[in-house]
């Protein structure tokens, strides 16, 4: 059930009740692709920053440890000790990021292995089976994801393949969920709207998949290339044409800016390895902007990385002895500043969802972004 608790303007705040719980939006989930997240955090810490949704990846899960060794553990949940929500990528963004090993079929994806090069088979079914097995609380829709500035008669046929991909990932998850053997009998189903930059074809592709029984509808294909006016473009056309009582989900997206931007225009869900990412390579997130704590600059610096941060670690320790860390290639560097990540993108999610329950909510978001400006 998603119910809106405040809009202003677009950009709304609302509460969606899973299975594993009350999601509220606007959110952003942590990537944890393997069943956790690149950085030395577990389950624990990601309960102590803040998270509300796990988000992990079905291809890398199919691939070790195996969807059936999950599956009899008793499904993600159990197996990474996490008792909120899981939403599983379907594998469709392997399709993009792994052009190079994958023949795409109308029976689905033909893939080598990045790991050992073995042969993999994934279309809608199999991507529904596998998810199935996850239990995850949300699973995606098996799709294409087209490079974003792909060529107008490509993005097309791909787009009407992913359709009818979709309709065979709503039979095979109806069949699923009726199953005894099934662990998450209530598994939710999304949808996935692409169309790369032609607003045209998104909007055909939106206004066909809102028809169908789905659980919610996110916008894929989006931060693969394109300019971030062209990304704010096709959400400024395309979110208006997806259902109003759902949640809207923007995949793969992304920094602050971008979150901000795409609340103001409606979106409920995020998902990055950004902070993550740069996190791991000593990139910090603050409210004056990001910094690179490698600089020297920071080799005396008492104060904490954020001033006016909360998190664990700016309580604890200064941009000086983080920055000693990493440049000595300990862990616990790169795992501070992933936790500091993920704590301010989780907080800042907090502070967005505030101000629109507050209706301050353009206030609150030109003064972040005049900050990142500095």
């Amino acid at each position: 059930m998603y119910k809106i608790l405040s809009t202003d303007n677009m950009a709304k705040a609302a509460e969606f009740t899973t299975p594993y719980g009350v999601i509220q939006t606007p959110c952003f989930m942590n990537v944890a692709t393997v069943a956790a997240i690149k950085g030395a955090l577990s389950s624990i810490d990601l309960k102590n920053i803040g998270t509300q949704v796990a988000l992990c990846n079905t291809y890398h899960l199919h691939l070790r440890p195996t969807d059936t060794v999950i599956y009899e553990m008793g499904g993600l949940n159990k197996f990474m000790a996490w008792d909120g929500p899981i939403l599983t990528d379907s594998g469709g963004f392997q399709v993009f990021s792994l052009a190079h090993r994958r023949k795409i079929k109308e029976e689905g994806v033909y893939f080598s292995s990045h790991i050992n090069g073995d042969k993999i088979f994934m279309g809608p079914e199999e991507s529904m089976q596998i998810q199935s097995n996850l239990a995850s609380t949300i699973a995606m829709a098996f799709d294409e994801c087209p490079p974003a500035l792909a060529q107008r008669e490509y993005i097309n046929s791909s787009v009407e393949r992913t359709t009818r991909w979709l309709n065979r990932c709503i039979v095979k998850m109806k069949t699923l969920n009726s199953q005894e053997e099934t662990i998450n009998k209530k598994q939710l189903l999304f949808g996935i709207n692409q169309g790369g930059i032609c607003v045209d074809i998104r909007i055909s592709h939106a206004k066909t998949i809102s028809n169908l029984d789905l659980d919610g509808f996110a916008i894929g294909g989006l931060a693969v290339g394109e300019t971030h006016e062209q990304m704010y473009n096709v959400l400024d056309n395309v979110v208006e044409f997806l259902p109003k009582n759902k949640p809207t989900y923007l995949m793969g997206v992304g920094t602050p800016e971008n979150i901000l931007e795409a609340v103001d225009r409606g979106v409920d869900l995020f998902d990055c390895v950004l902070p993550a990412r740069n996190g791991r390579h000593g990139h910090v997130y603050t409210n004056d902007g990001k910094m690179n704590l490698l600089n020297k600059q920071y080799e005396k610096d008492e104060r904490p990385i954020g001033v006016d941060c909360n998190c664990e670690v700016c309580k604890n320790f200064s941009r000086a002895y983080v920055r000693h860390l990493l440049k000595a290639k300990e862990m616990l560097g790169m795992r501070l500043c992933v936790m500091h990540n993920l704590y301010y993108y989780n907080n800042l999610m907090s502070e967005i969802r505030t101000a629109i329950l507050n209706r301050s909510f353009k206030e609150y978001k030109n003064k972040r972004l005049d900050g990142y400006r500095l």
